[in-house]
């Protein structure tokens, strides 16, 4: 059985990227974006003054000489996306779309306008945990990117076992 192995003067690197991308991890020394479209990593080699859960619509390049680490060629836009967990209860119609539901399963439904409403049955005991979820994953972010949204509400009614995400633009 004959190995090939990959040649070691193959000097391919990855080309420049432009998309809008989370930043999942930020510190002094270094940043790490993720892909909203593709979820595929860059760890930059140093942080442009980066936060976590910034937004970021730019291009991204692999750093010579060994292109393993990215640098931004071209920022375009940054902003922030604000997570809140409200105190306010789900609507009257985002509780009506969770009576249909089975616990565990998920409604979308579009928000007038623009945006999205995500509607989740969840067992009654579980609903704080699952909020806490929902507003501590990057997920959550990485979406409102998609949708363009720049405020995500998080409403909980714990006695139905109702949770509502809503992704809500300008």
């Amino acid at each position: 059985m004959e190995r090939v192995f990959p040649s070691m003067t193959d000097t391919t690197e990855p080309a420049p990227k432009s998309g809008t991308f989370v930043v999942t991890h930020a510190d002094e020394n270094n940043a790490v974006l993720r892909d909203v479209e593709t979820a595929q990593v860059h760890t930059l080699s140093s942080n442009p003054d980066f936060d976590e859960h910034d937004v970021i619509e730019a291009t991204v390049a692999p750093e010579r000489p060994m292109g393993v680490a990215w640098e931004v060629a071209d920022l375009v836009d940054r902003r922030t996306v604000d997570v809140i967990d409200s105190d306010l209860s789900p609507t009257t119609h985002e509780r009506d779309l969770a009576d249909d539901l089975a616990v565990g399963d998920l409604e979308t439904v579009e928000r007038a306008g623009t945006g999205e409403i995500h509607v989740l049955s969840v067992p009654p005991e579980d609903v704080e945990a699952a909020a806490a979820d929902v507003v501590d994953d990057v997920e959550t972010v990485a979406r409102a990117a998609r949708l363009d949204a720049v405020r995500v509400e998080v409403r909980r009614d714990g006695a139905e076992g109702v949770l509502s995400v809503r992704y809500l633009p300008d």
